[in-house]
């Protein structure tokens, strides 16, 4: 079973603290993921959401990569039609010149926020989704060395290495990833949806490019881990909490456990929460092992973003520790039986 194993970070902001300490948390996990052995760490832009604190991402990455030595940093994603591509290129290009072959730019086409943010971080919803191809493209052309006669150009970006990744839910990103010959990241951590047959469409359509020979997958995964099944049940309450509220236009920091907020759900939140989270796992080690090990087996990708939303960031660390341990076994388990 050969996969990389990498962390989704969104700052999160819990009931009591402050989007400072919720940066600080996200410094104090990428440490603990650079020395557990994950090949990653990524944060993700959101605007106007009280629970996270990733909205200016460039600056979250380089908080991150600032406290590291090795781990990759990058984007999980920036939500390109918010920005210009130049503004993007030399944000990354900026990134890049700190921290030479440390960072990713993975590129979403959604807002990333509601309709009246967008308008607001935009002026203007004149910049269609439906441009982000073109937008890739472009974005693309500035990171590649200057050519003569040049007159636009990003400083720092031109001439640099930055990998750029395509995230998506649906079948749309998987054929734009496919064509442009770049990796792709799904989002099954939270739309698990289309998942398989955007893995299909993906490595169907896939052409060989400058920066990627053969398709490269990867998926979002949740876990929450923890020492005993019931403790890791209870720690889950917190991200299904937070998801009840967030569909219910109430988003706000993550609230702490609640042992009893399964019992208060009507069947349909059940059914809805069961659906968003399908591609998790939850419980102690040996469950972990066993949910990623059938989640790979599953998608056959080459890489899995754990994302562990809990209340408590020592329960949180905690949890991707348990993750990494699980990951071992199984590499290890492989290794004995080749």
């Amino acid at each position: 079973m050969n996969f990389s194993a990498s962390i989704l970070d969104l700052s999160l902001i819990v009931e009591g603290q402050t989007a400072r300490d919720a940066l600080n948390n996200s410094l104090d996990l990428a440490r603990h993921a650079e020395a557990w052995g994950y090949k990653r760490f990524w944060v993700a832009e959101h605007h106007n959401m009280p629970g996270i604190a990733s909205a200016a991402t460039a600056v979250v990455i380089a908080h991150i990569a600032g406290g590291t030595q090795s781990i990759r940093v990058g984007a999980g994603g920036v939500m390109l039609p918010n920005h210009a591509p130049l503004v993007i290129a030399e944000q990354f290009g900026t990134l890049e010149s700190l921290y030479p072959g440390r960072i990713d730019l993975g590129l979403g086409r959604a807002p990333g926020t509601d309709p009246m943010t967008a308008r607001a971080l935009r002026r203007t919803l004149q910049t269609d989704p439906n441009d982000f191809p073109r937008d890739v493209l472009e974005l693309q052309g500035f990171f590649k060395a200057v050519e003569p006669g040049q007159t636009l150009r990003a400083v720092p970006g031109n001439g640099l290495n930055v990998p750029i990744w395509i995230l998506g839910s649906s079948l749309f990103g998987a054929q734009l990833a496919g064509m442009l010959g770049l990796p792709y990241a799904f989002a099954s951590h939270f739309a698990p949806g289309a998942l398989l047959p955007a893995l299909e469409m993906y490595r169907s359509q896939f052409q060989p490019s400058e920066q990627l020979k053969e398709p490269y997958a990867m998926a979002g995964f949740n876990v929450f881990a923890a020492d005993t099944r019931e403790r890791a049940a209870l720690l889950r309450s917190s991200s299904r909490q937070s998801t009840l509220r967030l569909r219910r236009g109430q988003p706000g920091p993550m609230p702490p456990p609640r042992a009893d907020f399964e019992g208060s759900l009507h069947a349909f939140e059940r059914e809805m929460l069961d659906d968003q989270q399908a591609c998790s796992a939850e419980g102690t080690i040996e469950d972990i092992e066993a949910g990623i090990r059938d989640f790979v087996e599953q998608t056959q990708v080459e890489e899995v973003m754990l994302v562990s939303a809990m209340y408590d960031h020592h329960d949180r660390v905690r949890s991707f520790e348990i993750a990494s341990q699980a990951i071992t076994r199984l590499t290890q388990a492989e290794a004995a039986y080749a």
